[in-house]
């Protein structure tokens, strides 16, 4: 089954910094019809203004995903990681038994990202951060950003402590991507800046399409544009 949650639907809050639509059921937007995906349980998208951002505050028992719309974001934490993660790109943070972090677009422009979190396979993992570049994540074909599937090999995706995956997919008008899901798995996707058809189901740039019950998705570009998605069991 293919359902499309149009964009005009989710959650949404406005803080003049921070324009962000929830998928699911985040902050003061609850919808019992929308508490998640198996261990998906947040899909924030967010819009953040020049030189403001989030500030410090903590974290526990989960995976924190980034994936880069546009723009770049710039995270501290209290261990002492620090990064700049620009479009494209990809950010995994582990908050285990406890972190504090800070999020901050300082640049001259807007940043818009997608904000995942999964939970993860149990709790207490040790706390940690990274992000990687994925230069050849190329046209056409799904490529891992970050995982914990045994089948994706170790330091080609940032790894997660669960049993799922972030892919991402790069389109141009036109052009068709086809994933197929293990026995079980299903999947939640957002195109970036274009509509797309996913098995034949049409949905517009930043709609979000859950897929349940599939053993392959073939995914049509009506335009240029990025596609993320996630598989979880």
């Amino acid at each position: 089954m293919i359902d499309v949650r149009h964009f005009d639907s989710l959650g949404a809050v406005q803080f003049g910094w921070l324009n962000a639509h929830h998928h699911f059921s985040f902050g003061q937007y609850h919808d019992p019809k929308r508490m998640g995906l198996g261990p998906l349980r947040v899909w924030n998208d967010d819009t953040i203004k020049p030189k403001t951002g989030f500030d410090p505050h903590p974290h526990k028992d989960m995976e924190i995903i980034t994936y880069v719309r546009k723009g770049a974001i710039t995270h501290t934490d209290r261990l002492g990681n620090e990064g700049r993660t620009v479009a494209g790109d990809v950010q995994v943070m582990h908050a285990g038994t406890g972190i504090v972090h800070a999020e901050y677009n300082q640049e001259d422009e807007d940043t818009q990202i997608f904000q995942i979190w999964i939970h993860p396979d149990r709790t207490g993992h040790e706390p940690g951060w990274g992000s990687m570049s994925f230069p050849d994540k190329s046209s056409g074909s799904f490529t891992p950003l970050a995982s914990g599937r045994p089948e994706d090999a170790a330091g080609t995706a940032l790894p997660i402590h669960q049993d799922a995956a972030v892919l991402g997919a790069k389109l141009k008008t036109g052009e068709e991507v086809t994933y197929s899901f293990g026995a079980g798995r299903q999947g939640y996707l957002v195109s970036t800046d274009a509509p797309v058809e996913v098995n034949g189901a049409f949905a517009e740039a930043r709609d979000g399409i859950v897929v349940t019950g599939e053993d392959k998705i073939t995914v049509l570009a009506l335009g240029d544009t990025d596609i993320v998605m996630v598989d979880v069991a």
